[in-house]
């Protein structure tokens, strides 16, 4: 034999770590072969049947010292072993399990040997043979139990052993039907990558980030008085007055990075994992693979409203959970009972220009009305400069200017919005575009100065307001169709430079309890974090006016109307609702209204001015006629939208292609028939004054019957 060897040449890692210990379960599984072909009275059958195990023996034999016993060999690899792993269970994953778990050599050698097929598939033959008759290539809880065992009848029982690995998840039985001493047993593949010295995989729904990826607590960009109570979160956790730190916020608040510097400061990475993704079997190891890798499990959940969730008891863990949630639903169970719970507040316009500055590479001079401008939160300021410096370089530019964050934003709001709203483009909108009474010009102005200072309003209000106000502005838009309250949306958002996001509220209902309060959540809780200006259409369909209870519908009814009543009072950011019915509007939906704006039909000076915004400037419509159907022709402005559209396609339909008078009063005789209404004007005779009639002048008066 070679001469004698210790281990002290081996680095201190995991991976060294392991091959000690599959070395030792080899030969283990070895002296279990040499005694049962020793009770039969053949020789070196294992050698002749399976050479390859000869590589291991001999590799073994480069340590061990010479001439040494079967049983003195298994001793000395138990005592140098030991010898190896002294003062090394903070850092090498099996010794952090006994700590936490009470996994002993025992267990460790059960654990290496159900896993040695996933190193090396030749074992499984070798399993094979010594189970004979049975069939299976992993290791059975029998054969297991023979080789720790090694005829030591004062050994751990067998299936104690296997039953306290299956118990903490280390492993797990592949044929749970069968006879318990012939249940397979293997080790999670998850558990394995760790064991054999590797980080975790990315798979199971689960992503491991190393502490040093994490910020320290007080280098977080957040209001002050949240990151003090977030600095004594860590003390808290490890007195065990709390067994799980529970974080409330919106998606774009970067919990998880909150989570994380929790994490670091109790000397632990993070294992982050979507809890309704998070399978029973996942749960089974997901606590010994948080010990093994020194990591604090980090489960969110997105809950909308009245729902709850339950985390799951780990096994083989003993540190604090964390569990990311947003402002809806709730937690119950065990873990929830012993929470401490925190609530990420919005970032103030000097912590977002922090932000900025953190996440861009070059400063940049538009960094100040950046910061004004986008109420984004820390996650999505991350995400957008990264996309903004892209733009940036596309234009040669090392510095991000307003424009790139805006366009950076808009492609952020398509990628999460689009799916849950439409997208109103307000490009090139300014107020003149606009014709409505004078009135309703100053609420409109006084709704953009709303707008306007949001943020800086609730800290300049008296104390009589208390923590009531927040900078959510709610603005109610009422009157017929077609007066102008989505272009005032539209205008509105062009004017503060955010994007405008409609929803249909009629479309939102859904038949299935609860559906409705979830279909609204998704949307709202989006679009405040996004911080876009959000338009909630036909809102008398959620808004109208609660009823008396005499049925489970009403009943129903009423609850999704006191939902969005109390998250529209709570809304952080911009929403106007617009209606036709405004006498269906629930009154208490109308005290909470920052601001509310009647739009009424135009009179006919503003019918005139809307004529002339919309027919093209080359026309050939005089004066006086287009004062007359202005003041005949009682039209809303969506009506004259749509007739000096159809009489400049009249036009296209010409040799000259101009509007002239005849086109206009097509196109108004024609508005009118499909209003179901009688043009005051005399409908033109065959089309055109010229008595020809041409193909779309038909067209439009076939349809129109």
């Amino acid at each position: 034999m070679s001469q004698n060897t210790t281990f002290t040449h081996l680095p201190p890692t995991a991976r060294s770590h392991f091959l000690l210990l599959m070395y030792a379960a080899v030969y283990r599984l070895l002296f279990t072969v040499h005694r049962l072909d020793s009770a039969v009275g053949r020789e070196t059958t294992f050698q002749q049947d399976f050479p390859f195990l000869g590589g291991y023996f001999e590799e073994m034999l480069r340590f061990m010292p010479a001439e040494i016993t079967w049983e003195a060999g298994w001793r000395w690899w138990q005592e140098e072993l030991a010898r190896w792993e002294a003062g090394r269970a903070d850092h090498l994953p099996l010794l952090r399990l006994e700590r936490t778990a009470h996994v002993g050599i025992d267990g460790r050698l059960a654990l290496i040997l159900a896993g040695l097929v996933e190193e090396d598939s030749r074992f499984g033959a070798v399993f094979a043979r010594l189970q004979e008759p049975l069939s299976s290539r992993r290791p059975s809880v029998e054969l297991i139990g023979q080789v720790t065992r090694g005829g030591d009848e004062d050994a751990l029982d067998a299936l104690a052993l296997a039953r306290s690995l299956l118990d903490l998840g280390l492993v797990e039985a592949v044929n749970p039907d069968a006879a318990r001493a012939e249940w397979a047993l293997r080790v999670p593949g998850e558990l394995w990558d760790v064991v054999r010295g590797d980080l975790p995989s990315r798979s199971a729904g689960l992503t491991f980030h190393p502490a040093a990826d994490f910020p320290a607590i007080a280098d977080l960009i957040l209001p002050e008085p949240f990151v003090q109570r977030l600095t004594q979160a860590p003390a808290v956790l490890l007195a065990g007055k709390a067994r799980a730190l529970v974080l409330r916020g919106t998606a774009g608040s970067d919990r998880l990075r909150i989570a994380g510097a929790v994490a670091a400061a109790l000397g632990r990475s993070v294992i982050a994992v979507d809890g309704p993704g998070l399978s029973e079997r996942s749960q089974r190891w997901l606590g010994p693979l948080c010990s093994m890798v020194g990591a604090a499990p980090v489960i969110s959940y997105d809950l909308g409203p009245g729902e709850t969730a339950q985390p799951a008891e780990l096994t083989a863990y003993d540190g604090p959970v964390m569990v990311l949630l947003g402002l809806e639903g709730g937690l119950h169970g065990k873990l929830a009972e012993a929470s401490l719970t925190l609530r990420v507040p919005p970032l103030k316009a000097e912590q977002r220009l922090r932000c900025w500055q953190a996440a861009l590479d070059a400063p940049s001079p538009d960094l100040p009305a950046i910061a004004e401008r986008f109420h984004l939160p820390d996650g999505h300021i991350r995400r957008a400069a990264a996309t903004a410096s892209a733009y940036a370089a596309l234009e040669g530019r090392a510095a991000v200017a307003l424009d790139d964050v805006q366009e950076a934003c808009r492609a952020l709001n398509r990628q999460l919005l689009d799916t849950l709203a439409a997208h109103l483009e307000g490009d090139g909108l300014s107020w003149p575009a606009l014709v409505v009474s004078d009135g309703v010009a100053e609420r409109l102005a006084e709704l953009e100065r709303r707008c306007r200072h949001r943020e800086r309003l609730p800290d300049r209000l008296g104390p009589a307001f208390g923590a009531g106000g927040n900078r959510g502005v709610r603005a109610l838009l009422t009157g017929p169709s077609g007066t102008g309250k989505t272009l005032a949306a539209r205008i509105l958002a062009a004017e503060l430079g955010m994007d405008l996001y409609r929803v249909d509220l009629a479309a939102v209902i859904n038949k299935y309890i609860g559906e409705t309060e979830k279909n609204l959540h998704r949307v709202l809780s989006t679009a405040e974090d996004l911080d876009v200006v959000l338009l909630l259409d036909e809102g008398d369909a959620l808004l109208g006016s609660r009823t008396e209870v005499r049925s489970a519908n009403d009943r129903y009814a009423n609850l999704e109307t006191n939902y969005l009543l109390q998250r529209l009072e709570s809304y952080q950011g911009i929403v106007l609702i617009t209606t036709n019915a405004a006498e269906n509007i629930d009154s208490a939906f109308q005290r909470r209204m920052d601001v509310a704006i009647n739009f009424t039909a135009p009179q006919a000076e503003e019918r005139w001015h809307i004529w002339q915004l919309h027919l093209p400037p080359a026309n050939s419509v005089d004066a006086a006629a287009l004062e007359r159907v202005a003041s005949r022709c009682a039209m809303t402005g969506g009506q004259i939208r749509n007739a000096a559209q159809l009489a400049t396609l009249l036009a296209l339909d010409t040799p000259v292609g101009v509007v002239t008078e005849a086109h206009l009063e097509q196109a108004v005789h024609s508005e009118y028939r499909k209003a179901g209404a009688t043009s005051p004007l005399q409908p033109p005779q065959n089309g055109h004054r010229n008595g020809r009639r041409n193909g779309v002048a038909a067209l439009v008066d076939a349809l129109s019957q």
